[in-house]
């Protein structure tokens, strides 16, 4: 089952890594539609997320939707 990414967590922790949309896609090398697709609250596969956290050095909870 696809997971949904908090979109105001995302944002945040993609702000504290000083990271854009670009960025995350370079480093985790997803494609960029899917990239916004997380960005904008969409849902995801949990490999997706778990590849998100890692490049953003944070725990796959601080992004997960509650």
């Amino acid at each position: 089952d696809d997971v949904q990414i908090n979109k105001m967590k995302l944002n945040l922790a993609m702000a504290r890594a000083c990271m854009n949309p670009e960025d995350l896609q370079s480093k985790t090398k997803i494609s960029m539609p899917t990239i916004y697709n997380a960005i904008s609250g969409k849902s995801v596969r949990p490999a997706t997320l778990g590849r998100i956290a890692k490049a953003l050095e944070v725990d796959v909870t601080e992004i997960l939707e509650d």
